[in-house]
């Protein structure tokens, strides 16, 4: 039988100890560097010219997007592999769509009940 003496359980003890102070130095240093990088993309993309104005997904690789280029409005396809110029705007015809409210939005437990009674009335009726 082989006894462990305490000062074998010291050691194994400050091996632990040592383990963790690199493990929370490890996650501090990948905190600020994510940090880092994401305040450095966000100054990277901050285009004083160019805004997407309004994306719309056609299918899983296609979008229509109404980007302004200076004071220019551009509709383009995007494609995989390619771009293309679809159409230009004026700024009346930008500003019509923005302004235009979306559909009233209902909340989710509405629409949630709502369904739940369509479901309901599917069901067969009980015979008594």
């Amino acid at each position: 039988m082989v006894a462990i003496s305490s000062s074998g359980r010291a050691g194994s003890f400050l091996q632990l100890l040592g383990i963790l102070l690199i493990f929370v130095f490890v996650l501090v240093v990948t905190y600020y560097t994510t940090r880092f990088v994401a305040g450095y993309q966000k100054v990277q993309n901050n285009n004083r010219n160019l805004k997407i104005l309004e994306t719309l997904k056609i299918t899983q690789n296609k979008y229509v997007q109404i980007i302004q280029a200076g004071n220019q409005y551009l509709v383009i396809g995007v494609g995989k592999d390619e771009i293309q110029l679809l159409t230009t705007l004026s700024e009346e015809e930008v500003q019509t769509l923005v302004s235009q409210k979306p559909a009233e939005r209902r909340s989710f437990s509405d629409s949630l009940h709502s369904a739940l009674e369509k479901f309901k009335d599917q069901l067969p009726k009980r015979r008594s």
